[in-house]
């Protein structure tokens, strides 16, 4: 088998999607799973769209999420440079080339005149391209004598270079992931490969920089597969032996109609983006999953699953896994839905299978303030919560109890939980807790066993009161380790505290 080599090419025109991550993701996995290689190419040709950083978010993103390239503008490689718009002497030469064939030619209209084409058509009620039909009443090197051709470069008039499509062709198309197709060339238009300013289009410089950096097989969005016709006979027109393609299904809204995108994210509460992006123009900023606190093995595997399913249905994979399961040919066809839900269950998940100290290191990055609380205490309080977190900060914001003293109690919890009788009860337990030596939560469970037992109460009576006056709801871990962890003062001064609110 050829050696397999794919690239990821994305466009600098703004922050890297989770469509973008996925082919990303896809062309890895296949490239280490045959033992090949990951290029990443940045096709940067449209200037117009061009955005401040797009290119240095798109690596880090990258590298945040574990997709490595072997190749790419930062780190190099044998088919040097990788992005485009250093490339412009390769794309000159090969112009030269296809213009040698039948395949090219040279259009001189202008836009007024296509413009006022387009509007003769549509007065008309029908839809004008430039294709087989009329190109023949058009400004270009298939209308015009040599001699008029030769005048109009003379004066320095700007063309562009357009793909001659053939006349009546039968295109069988071959797609790993959706099978064979045909398309009639007559339904197919003559797309400028070469720009007035003399840069090549997607169409062109796609084709011309997989041929040079040898790659074998084309892993893109379904949006390119209208293209795959003319992306072909470029192959063929060049005399060029064509890569193996697969065009990858949308990921769809949540409520399954239409591709993913920003709005869907704003709307229901959850990122499109891998990473923060900062808009350069608006100042605006996207949240990513990096930032919303999820772990990147989450976020790779649910990414992985939104059109692939491994053997067995397993859900929960690591890279290795995936590297060793992924088979383009079990990419779904389908669109693949996505769902805000299961991408938190992804991340609850990894999060239980951190260590506390890898926890440690999550919660002091993210932006809760955890004050003054040594590692120590930190480290149990995690061992404690993290059972019930989906992210970092659910650690701090549903043990906030553990952080500072509760302000308000809840009024549901305090009917159920106070009655005439507790404040007594409360406040002859923290005599208690006063004078218990050795405050360990073991310890601690005992005493208010012993408690509640010679006082003839039943247990609620004690734990729901006294959980109250430590938390301000009927929530949290146990109550004795509660205690052990806030320690005797701060014990005794809530349940003080409890008692003055409820008299």
């Amino acid at each position: 088998m050829e050696k397999v080599r794919v690239r990821f090419a994305p466009s600098p025109t703004g922050p890297l999607h989770l469509g973008g991550v996925r082919t990303a993701l896809y062309d890895y996995l296949f490239a280490k799973n045959k033992g090949g290689e990951f290029v990443l190419r940045i096709e940067d040709t449209d200037t117009a769209r061009y955005v401040e950083g797009a290119e240095e978010y798109i690596e880090e993103a990258l590298e945040w999420c574990g997709i490595i390239p072997d190749e790419s503008p930062k780190k190099g490689g044998k088919f040097a440079p990788y992005k485009q718009s250093e490339r412009r002497d390769i794309y000159d030469r090969y112009t030269s080339e296809i213009l040698k064939t039948d395949y090219a030619y040279l259009a001189f209209d202008t836009p007024e005149e296509l413009d006022a084409i387009r509007a003769e058509y549509e007065a008309k009620g029908d839809v004008f391209s430039y294709n087989n039909i009329t190109r023949n009443r058009l400004r270009n090197s298939i209308s015009l004598s040599e001699a008029e051709v030769q005048s109009l470069l003379e004066q320095k008039v700007p063309y562009v270079v357009r793909f001659k499509m053939p006349v009546d062709r039968i295109l069988n198309l071959v797609d790993i992931i959706r099978g064979t197709s045909s398309v009639n060339t007559n339904t197919l238009d003559d797309k400028v490969l070469v720009k007035n300013d003399g840069m090549p289009t997607y169409h062109f410089a796609n084709i011309v920089d997989d041929h040079e950096m040898e790659i074998s097989h084309v892993i893109r969005g379904e949006e390119w597969l209208p293209s795959l016709g003319l992306h072909m006979l470029l192959y063929e027109a060049m005399g060029w032996e064509a890569p193996q393609f697969a065009h990858l299904s949308l990921i769809l809204k949540p409520e399954g109609k239409g591709k993913l995108s920003k709005r869907d994210g704003d709307k229901f509460g959850f990122p499109v983006f891998p990473l923060d992006f900062k808009d350069p123009e608006t100042g605006v900023v996207s949240k990513g999953y990096r930032e919303n606190g999820y772990l990147p093995n989450a976020f790779i595997n649910m990414v992985a699953l939104l059109g692939w399913s491994p053997a067995d249905d397993k859900e929960i994979l690591t890279m290795e896994e995936m590297i060793s399961e992924f088979d383009l040919y079990k990419v779904h066809k389908a669109g693949a839905r996505f769902s805000k839900e299961k991408s938190e269950w992804f991340n609850h998940q990894y999060m239980q299978m951190q260590s506390d100290e890898e926890l440690l290191a999550l919660l002091k990055n993210s932006d809760v303030a955890i004050g003054s609380v040594s590692d120590e205490q930190l480290l149990k309080i995690i061992h404690l919560m993290k059972e019930r977190a989906t992210f970092p900060k659910d650690i701090y914001e549903n043990g906030k109890f553990f952080f500072q003293a509760p302000t308000s109690y809840d009024e549901k919890a305090s009917k159920k939980a106070w009655n005439e009788e507790t404040s007594a009860i409360l406040t002859e337990f923290a005599e208690v807790l006063e004078s218990t030596e050795v405050y360990t939560s073991e310890n601690l469970k005992q005493h208010i066993h012993d408690f509640a037992e010679n006082k003839g109460l039943g247990m609620g009576k004690v734990m729901m009161p006294l959980r109250l006056a430590l938390v301000g709801e009927l929530k949290g871990p146990d109550v004795p380790d509660i205690l052990e962890l806030i320690g005797k003062q701060e014990s005794t001064a809530r349940i003080s505290n409890a008692v003055n609110n409820f008299k």
